[in-house]
């Protein structure tokens, strides 16, 4: 039986390792930030793409402090330094998790980071490609001979992060129900009973995540993440089955003794 101070000592061990995977990860994203602020006009290029290609020519972005400029191009250093060490930083956390798995259940170290890698560039690839241009296409469409927009770079950066990262985590929904699953807490079964809740859920957070108002962009949001959900009961149910341990053969001729 486990006495109290074994329970505390498991305990110092679990803050240990996530200290150690936290400083791991930060150190990473450290010598990312270095190496993207090397190529901050680059990436501003890249990152304002989708709002200059739906404003009018004569159009600029602006800053409205004196500091502001400087901390904007930190901003966009962390952020690309965050998209570029993910798969590092996924694989700290799976050394974090590791130790509560199976040892059967340690062998997915890769599937792990490689999926979580690929779905979080996934859903950044997809919010910057196809749902940024239609949303800022329709909030450009305001212009006219009386009214022009004089948008701050440090407030498009904030709901280009925000909207970005929203898209790249959503998409890690079939890792996480894995995990969930391993766990025992959902399966396939009770994700299938609730879907319509799921449905409504997902319409209501992209109607909450999308930056614009109009329906195309809300269903955008929204058809990917229910793409996801689908994917999520079928890795519910392989998770579930991998669980399963076999049956053990009886042996013959084995009596009970009395």
């Amino acid at each position: 039986m486990e006495t109290n101070e074994d329970l505390k000592m498991s305990l110092t061990e679990h803050l240990i390792e996530l200290r150690k995977r936290l400083t791991n990860s930060l150190i990473a994203l450290g010598i990312g930030f270095l190496a993207c602020y090397a190529f901050k006009d680059y990436l501003f290029a890249v990152i304002t793409k989708p709002l200059t290609d739906a404003l009018p020519k004569s159009s600029y972005l602006i800053f409205t402090g004196l500091t502001q400029a400087f901390f904007t191009y930190m901003k966009i250093a962390i952020f690309s330094s965050l998209v570029l060490t993910s798969p590092f930083i996924f694989y700290q956390v799976w050394k974090f998790i590791a130790p509560a798995l199976l040892p059967e259940e340690k062998k997915y170290v890769a599937p792990f980071v490689l999926s979580s890698t690929l779905l979080f560039a996934g859903g950044v690839l997809f919010g910057y490609f196809v749902v940024l241009p239609p949303a800022f296409e329709f909030f450009v469409s305001f212009n006219n001979e009386y009214l022009r927009a004089m948008i701050s770079f440090n407030d498009y950066l904030s709901l280009f992060i925000k909207f970005l990262l929203g898209f790249g985590l959503s998409f890690q929904l079939p890792v996480l129900v894995f995990f969930l699953a391993k766990l025992g807490i959902v399966n396939d079964k009770l994700l299938s009973r609730y879907r319509k809740y799921a449905i409504l859920l997902m319409f209501i957070a992209a109607a909450i995540l999308t930056p614009s108002p109009d329906a195309l962009s809300q269903i955008l949001m929204a058809i990917p993440l229910l793409f996801l959900y689908e994917v999520s009961i079928i890795v519910a149910k392989f998770a579930a089955r991998k669980k399963e341990a076999p049956p053990q053969p009886e042996e013959p001729g084995a009596e009970e003794e009395v």
